[in-house]
């Protein structure tokens, strides 16, 4: 060996990530299975370990060299991707080098024992002989979810040659089956073995060792003994020598007990779910249970969390600035991937995720907007539907008897203090449930008001009938007013599809019509129909939650007028069937010529969107159509069945990877898309929207509630009441309203009762006040000792 010396180039080029386009995602089944892996473009990508938010590798591939002849097997090769088995996330990925000189085979699985992925490697020489080639493998550490401040180097341990490399507090090895010819450790950029192949150099084995940087680790594989075949094994461990221990582990045991006992497992897991499995060919996947498998995979078994996707949207263009990626829990995505395990029949994996969402909890009863595995904060924004969304989760729970009424109560301190944070903080949303704009917002008053009837069965239960009926008459004042909120009405959008209006995607208003003059703004629809929208009257399928949810008909002639809106600004009809827009300006997208999105973009295709939309045609008796949806849907799949976040919607750019109407390049597999996917082939077999709250649907669309109070609130205010009506004030402090209906001729004091929630609420009957008559009152707040200083006035009409 020659005589070590520096790589140069220290600390190599700045870290990128790599493509979120995934075209597998596996781990073992099992709470032994604390390792995940992804692969993309033929090779293995970001692998997690030890934790399902701690990605640890940036990708693990290979270059093919011979004389004069260099070839990288994700660039210059065709990628065919297989499952061994329907369900089980083990895959064989075959790449054939376009000038039909080689093919690599590969069978990749998680040892179903310790934290180690195996990848059983076939090479076959198409021209020549198998000894015309060497075949190198290069690795790029990412320990903790950064590429900078990696260390990498080989050496052996107890005789057995390896590749090593240490970060922030994290290690991994590299064994291999068969002898390693050569090993390097360089810079990259600069003096890793991709550069030093490139160059024809071969690898520099004086490059022992690369510090504190970002670093690749490069092994020449013997094959000659062995016609080709080579099992390798990469671990991790705290440090080097237990990653190294592991692998030698792996090794020994070699791969065939590990892939029978990683198909045991899950076959065992997919065999308890219900067969929701639609008819296909043999030959071809079974897209329920890549669904399925898709969700248990994103799973950690010791917390029950689950992430939004073990991707970095465009990830290569990404670094180590951008922490998350999508490996972090949402609230909101967990509970909808909860639905899609109840949906399937793994009821013990549902109610793990609501046993995480209580340990989660904040002590003022929200959930953040997203965050690690164990809880801590990622972003710092507040969505109101994350907190309404796990009071879903124990409804649904307790409905299919996952909780029995005897266990009901230990969720009831969750319940009440979820309830508790939603009075006290909505209706209104500071970001909508795409992480943007706060307002009045259909979706998220659609699962408040939904949780806020869950919550007041839960209060009834546990002896709290007060508690109950409060909550109720919150959310039937809050259902009663999403139209003043949200329905625009007379507007040049509505007027030029002959509608009376439509559901706005977020609203900032009061009372019947828009209190302000928006600037009219020329549109083009992406159908490139001209039309003439106001800005800020947004449009967004989102308003479907208000059937979705059981707050409206599918026939209610203010949705099918939405309908007609959405379909006109959002639907975008491919070869494949219909997808939608979010809604009209979005801007989380590639760039018009395909560039990743960098904070700036163009919003494209979410196929979630389809599987909502096939659901809400379940909701409207249309069964015919959701099936022809659920197609689309699985239409817009990667090879290997796996959902994308967004589909590219223009012309092709092959360059880029972006091909008209398949994934582009933001998070693939998207769960919370799989999760719908499963959602909507049981509620196909139902033959009913299988998580519509039962309690919404019976009180707003099969039945009519009493007229609910009219709450009025310091910071909800409004200026007219219809005479008859109840007029509640809600504070959130102790305190007395001062009031008059004759100009202050006479005067009155109502002190307003505490109702437990967080909430003060003085009830003022006008029944007995004159139409036309003004109540003019203020507050004393008699906690603090002071008025609040100023007037306010509500009109009586008819």
């Amino acid at each position: 060996m020659s005589q070590p010396s520096t790589p140069p180039g220290a600390p190599g080029i700045e870290p990128r990530w790599t493509s979120s386009d995934k075209t597998a995602v596996g781990r073992a089944a099992g709470e032994a299975g604390n390792l995940w892996f992804t692969a993309s473009h033929g090779i293995l990508n970001e692998v997690y370990a030890p934790r399902l938010d701690q990605a640890s590798i940036r990708d693990f591939g290979f270059v093919v060299t011979a004389k004069d002849y260099f070839s990288e097997e994700k660039r210059d090769a065709d990628h065919l991707v297989e499952t061994l088995e329907d369900g089980v996330p083990a895959f064989r990925l075959t790449n054939t080098s376009r000038d039909g000189r080689y093919r690599i085979t590969k069978v990749i699985l998680a040892d179903p024992d310790r934290e180690v992925v195996l990848q059983d490697i076939h090479f076959e020489a198409l021209l020549g002989d198998l000894q015309d080639y060497q075949l190198h493998a290069i690795v790029s550490p990412h320990l903790v979810n950064g590429g900078a401040n990696n260390t990498g180097w080989y050496d052996d341990f107890k005789g057995h040659p390896m590749l090593f490399a240490y970060g922030t507090g994290r290690s991994l090895a590299v064994a291999s089956s068969v002898p390693w010819l050569a090993r390097s450790v360089g810079f990259v950029g600069f003096s890793d073995a991709w550069q030093t192949l490139s160059r024809g150099q071969g690898l520099r084995e004086d490059y022992q060792r690369a510090e504190d940087g970002n670093v690749a680790l490069g092994g020449t594989i013997d094959l000659s003994q062995t016609g080709g075949r080579a099992l390798l094994a990469l671990g991790f461990g705290t440090q080097p020598e237990e990653a190294a221990f592991r692998v030698l582990l792996s090794l020994q045991q070699g791969i065939e007990p590990a892939l029978k006992t990683f198909k045991s497992g899950w076959r065992e897991w997919q065999g308890k779910l219900l067969p929701l499995d639609e008819p296909h060919d043999p030959r071809e996947l079974n897209r329920y249970r890549v669904s399925t498998a898709v969700l248990a995979t994103h799973r950690d078994d010791a917390s029950g969390a689950i992430i939004a996707s073990l991707s970095i949207p465009w990830g290569s263009a990404k670094g180590d600035d951008d922490l998350g990626g999508y490996h972090l829990v949402w609230t909101r995505d967990l509970v909808e991937t909860a639905g899609g395990l109840l949906a399937a029949g793994a009821k013990k994996d549902a109610l793990a995720v609501l046993d995480y969402l209580v340990a989660t909890q904040e002590a003022d009863g929200h959930w953040v907007q997203n965050s690690w595995l164990d809880g801590r904060a990622y972003w710092k924004g507040i969505q109101m539907d994350e907190t309404a969304f796990p009071i879903l989760l124990y409804d649904m729970l307790l409905r299919a008897k996952v909780i029995s009424p005897a266990d009901a109560g230990r969720y009831t301190a969750m319940i009440r203090a979820a309830a508790r944070y939603i009075v006290r903080n909505g209706p209104c949303t500071q970001q909508d449930r795409w992480e943007e704009d706060g307002g009045y917002s259909p979706f998220t008053l659609a699962v408040e008001i939904a949780g806020l009837l869950a919550a007041a069965d839960a209060m009834d239960a546990s002896g709290k009938a007060d508690v109950g009926r409060y909550l109720r008459e919150v959310a039937d004042s809050w259902n009663e007013q999403i139209e003043s909120w949200t329905y625009a009405t007379g507007t040049e959008l509505s007027k030029s599809l002959g509608i009376h209006g439509y559901y706005m995607r977020i609203g900032s208003f009061t009372g019947e019509g828009h209190k302000r003059s928006p600037a009219l703004v020329p549109i083009k629809n992406r159908s490139n129909a001209d039309m003439t929208l106001e800005s800020g009257l947004l449009v967004s399928p989102d308003a479907l939650a208000l059937v979705r949810f059981g707050l409206r008909a599918a026939d209610d002639p203010r949705i099918v007028n939405t309908v007609k809106a959405i379909d006109a600004l959002l639907k975008r009809d491919l070869p494949a069937g219909p997808y939608w827009y979010r809604y009209n300006e979005d801007g989380y997208g590639e760039k018009e010529d395909g560039s990743p999105f960098d904070g700036a973009g163009i919003g494209r295709l979410w196929p979630l969107l389809t599987g909502e939309r096939a659901l809400f045609e379940i909701a409207a008796g249309r069964t015919a159509e959701a099936t022809r949806l659920l197609a689309t849907l699985e239409a817009s799949a990667s090879p290997g069945g796996l959902l994308p976040e967004q589909i590219w919607d223009e012309a092709d750019i092959a360059d880029k990877e972006l091909f008209l109407g398949r994934p582009s390049g933001s998070a693939m597999p998207l769960v919370w898309a799989h999760a719908e996917h499963i959602k909507l082939l049981r509620s196909l077999k139902d033959g009913a929207v299988f998580d519509m709250p039962p309690q919404t649907l019976a009180r707003y669309v099969k039945g009519k509630p009493a007229p609910a109070p009219w709450i009025w609130r310091t910071n909800s205010t409004y200026d007219t009441i219809s005479a008859g009506r109840l007029l509640r004030f809600e504070l959130f402090e102790p305190a007395y309203v001062h009031w008059s209906a004759d100009g202050w001729k006479t005067v009155h004091d109502v002190t307003a009762r505490d109702t437990s929630m967080g909430t003060w609420i003085a009830d003022l009957p006008t029944d007995g006040i004159a139409v036309g008559s003004v109540i003019s009152f203020t507050i004393f707040w008699t906690g603090r000792n002071d008025w609040e200083g100023r007037d306010f006035q509500i009109a009586v009409t008819t």
